[in-house]
């Protein structure tokens, strides 16, 4: 029976993993400080492979700051904390998909990472500004393993664990990259090949984010910065009043031909595996038939297109002046003369609205309603609500009272959604700095608007309220659940109110399962020989901590076969034992004590994938040496591991 190895990967065997995939030679065998043998990269061979590096004093293009190699090194450091249901915090716990994990958002996302590596299609995180008035999370990369092993949850002795990084502190800007370089590292492990990350930020760390973000994803994959206006009104208290805020935008893949959808090569689009943004909805209001062109409305777009190409160069003349016209300077028409007659022909060329201007197309609605419009990088409060406005719809939804202060425009994260993902979209959705979960309220909305079941995944540090509430993360989850309810019900009234034949909308997922990072359920995990004494290899005979459940026990085992935590997990007993089926048989476990070969027969009897059980529950040797003989007998196929 193979023991379960529990706590997160250590990275930098995980990236030995993949350069051994792609450079066998380079990887060699050492021998290590306590005498095992362990593989190493042999760096002059992968230097011969390589050819020419930048190394030691050569001059290089690089980002860098005092902490850097330490932020670096924390990404790749395995932890050993787990994930602990909290039910009763919990809505629909049995049905629902989505999740909401409170705890620091570093350690949620390296125990994310072994599950949902490749499977998150959308990012979106609101940050620290890093405004000086502002909090950082505080990471301590200097922990000795003593420390480590005693800090079981996520605060310090005065109970906090974000620090004020105010303008005096000689590390302001290097304490904010530090902070931000290993989370978003791990975020792009997360992302699948067509995914995209989308951070809000403003102009105190603006340059300092595209430098990271050109480093861990690549300039080829940014996508855009989309300058955002944040504030309607004027503030007389400075020199000049800042309106705006950016978003920057990074693909895991990003499409480097063809990133427009057209009918033209919608077959091709679609089976891509890089990112490309999702055309908008055209907007109907610009659309009108004032002809009555059977075909339906349309609108006039100019008939040339960038660049000078003989080919498209050419007069073409008005039917009704004579007027010769050749395209603008510096510019061409979009077809050869032979295209441009059949067009004139079909009724698809027209000469402006009084038919004396320059040469326009005819565009039909119809012929954009699967193909939309390209999207533009400039979104103002038309578009997107300011976030004055976000505090009072945040207002309006706890009765009066604001328990966030700078909630983000759920119609921003909105936008984001529908140029990230498909319209008949069951993807993910993360965000790790939640907030006052601004991203779940408009993934909820967005399922009940449209045909999508996007779930959500929301990371929040449980920071002190100052107001009726306990934490931010109750906050949070409080939004949840009003938003949710009030989502239903306006679903349920439309309903309502169909007509024959009408199809009904679907009520969205409003629930949501809580997680809260603790410390592993197992005892000494982290223990070095010399620290391990007589008494306490007695004391591990049985080895989960006090007062951790069965529950507990099987959420941190789920990332070890890679199901996910929204999973459906059915409690049954089993031969008088209790027993934990997860997705109707994918996987069984019982962690109860005392379990004999009549439950061990029982569960291989039910051929599962996956089969787990805890060393010290059973009842004697017998059933340690009947184990392995019943599953080959039942189900040999069936993976067995025990904690």
């Amino acid at each position: 029976m193979e023991k379960i190895q529990l706590g997160t990967p250590d990275g930098t065997a995980e990236n030995v993993d993949r350069l051994a995939e792609l450079f066998p030679q380079a990887v060699t065998e050492v021998e290590a400080d306590d005498g095992s043998i362990t593989r190493a990269i042999d760096f002059d061979a992968l230097r011969d492979l390589l050819g020419d590096v930048a190394e030691g004093t050569r001059e290089r293009y690089q980002f860098t700051w005092p902490g850097k190699a330490e932020a670096k090194a924390e990404a790749r450091r395995p932890i050993a904390k787990t994930m602990r249901p909290e039910k009763g915090k919990s809505k629909d716990w049995d049905t629902t998909q989505n999740l909401y994990i409170e705890g620091d958002n570093l350690d949620a996302l390296k125990i994310l990472k072994e599950t949902y590596a490749g499977k998150v299609k959308l990012i979106y995180i609101d940050p620290p500004y890093n405004t000086g008035h502002d909090f950082v999370y505080d990471d301590d990369f200097a922990k000795t393993r003593g420390e480590y092993t005693l800090e079981s949850g996520d605060y310090d002795e005065d109970g906090g664990r974000l620090v004020a990084n105010t303008e005096g502190n000689g590390r302001f800007h290097s304490d904010w990259c530090s902070m931000m370089y290993p989370r978003l590292i791990l975020a792009r492990e997360l992302l699948h090949s067509r995914g995209c990350i989308c951070i809000s930020i403003d102009d105190n760390e603006v340059c300092a984010l595209k430098s990271i973000c050109n480093e861990i994803f690549g300039e080829r994959s940014f996508v855009c910065t989309i300058p955002r206006q944040a504030r309607a009104s004027v503030q007389n208290d400075t020199d000049i009043s800042v309106n705006h805020e950016y978003i920057l935008i990074y693909a895991r893949c990003r499409r480097q031909t063809n990133r427009r959808l057209k009918e033209s090569n919608a077959s091709d689009w679609m089976l891509d595996k890089s990112f490309a943004c999702y055309p908008k909805t055209s907007d109907e209001s610009r659309y009108a038939n004032p002809d009555n062109d059977p075909r339906g409305p349309w609108k006039a777009d100019p008939f040339d297109a960038p660049n000078v190409r003989p080919n498209l160069t050419y007069p073409i003349v008005n039917p009704n002046t004579g007027e010769a016209h050749l395209p603008p300077s510096g510019r061409c028409w979009r077809t050869e003369p032979e295209k441009y007659q059949q067009l004139l022909s079909d009724g698809r060329i027209i000469f402006g609205a009084s038919g004396k201007k320059r040469p326009q197309l005819k565009v039909f609605l119809e012929e954009k309603r699967d193909y939309g419009e390209v999207d533009n990088t400039w979104w103002d409060a038309s578009r997107i609500q300011t976030n004055a406005g976000a505090s009072k719809d945040l207002m309006k939804l706890f009765d009066g009272e604001l328990p966030f202060n700078t909630p983000k425009p759920v119609s921003l994260i909105l936008n984001l959604i529908n140029l990230g993902l498909p319209p008949d979209s069951e993807d993910i959705v993360l965000d790790f700095f939640s907030g006052s979960a601004s991203t779940a309220h408009a993934v909820m909305l967005e399922n009940s608007l449209k045909k999508k079941r996007i779930r959500y995944i929301l990371i929040q540090l449980p920071e002190p309220h100052d107001g009726s509430f306990n934490s931010l993360c109750d906050v949070g989850e409080e939004r949840i659940r009003r938003a949710g309810e009030k989502i239903r019900a306006k679903v349920e009234e439309s309903n309502r109110k169909l007509k024959i034949g009408e199809e009904p909308k679907r009520v969205p997922d409003i629930g949501f399962r809580v997680l809260r990072i603790d410390s592993s359920n197992m005892r000494d995990m982290l223990a070095t020989p010399e620290e391990t004494t007589q008494e306490g290899l007695f004391d591990s005979a049985d080895n989960v901590k006090e007062g951790r459940t069965d529950e507990d026990l099987l959420f941190e085992v789920l990332p070890k076969f890679r199901i996910p935590y929204s999973a459906r997990i059915k409690e049954r007993t089993i031969a008088g034992k209790r027993c934990m089926v997860v997705e109707d048989g994918l996987l069984v476990a019982c962690f109860d004590t005392n379990v004999g070969v009549d439950t061990i027969e029982a569960i291989a009897k039910m051929e599962p994938v996956y089969a787990v059980m805890r060393d010290a529950s059973m009842a004697d040797d017998a059933t340690h040496a009947n184990f392995e003989e019943l599953f080959r007998t039942y189900s040999p196929d069936t993976v067995r591991r025990v904690v």
